[in-house]
């Protein structure tokens, strides 16, 4: 039935979250803030109301790591980026005031701006927004997500883009029988 197999890609979900182990992103690193959902199409971007922000952070070539934040503030962004980024990496970003203060924590900051661009030879945040159209597409098909499971659909979706190279049934067998306590 339906509410059973609801409950059993919940379970498999909550097992990606517990799994998810904290990655430090360094060298060369993308962040980007984007906004989901919403009960009605209207304003984009940092003015549309009722979506959910996130901020990501993607290592070039590496891995990305998404979070739910409560706002865009420097203060968020800031201390999200000070856990996950490895101090003297080169930082790109786009020009929003919120990052403003990156160089003063350490890292070297590249800024775009897209209002003229969406790159300069190696400065953009490419690899960033291909993930949010990843991400997007794939949370389109659930035709809507509750704000309180929201969390677990965007970690998934991280999951899913930093295996998606790996055959992942594997990996997601090994995540939830881990969780089941052994009854031999």
């Amino acid at each position: 039935s339906y509410p059973t197999a609801l409950k059993a890609v919940d379970a498999i979900r909550k097992s990606i979250v517990v799994h998810d182990k904290e990655y430090i992103a360094s060298g060369n690193v993308e962040m980007d803030e984007a906004y989901f959902g919403g009960k009605r199409k209207g304003n984009r971007g940092r003015g549309a109301g009722g979506k959910v922000p996130v901020f990501g952070i993607l290592e070039r070539d590496g891995k990305v790591s998404v979070n739910v934040v409560p706002d865009v503030s420097a203060k968020t962004l800031l201390s999200l980026t000070v856990k996950k980024v490895k101090r003297g990496s080169i930082v790109y970003t786009d020009k929003w005031k919120s990052y403003d203060a990156l160089m003063f924590c350490g890292y070297r900051h590249l800024k775009l701006d897209h209002d003229k661009r969406f790159s300069r030879g190696k400065v953009h945040i490419n690899g960033m927004e291909g993930f949010w159209s990843y991400a997007k597409e794939r949370l389109a098909k659930h035709h809507g997500v509750s704000p309180r499971k929201f969390p677990l659909y965007i970690k998934e979706q991280e999951f899913r883009y930093n295996n998606r190279d790996k055959d992942i049934f594997e990996i997601l067998i090994n995540y939830v029988t881990d969780l089941v306590p052994n009854r031999l």
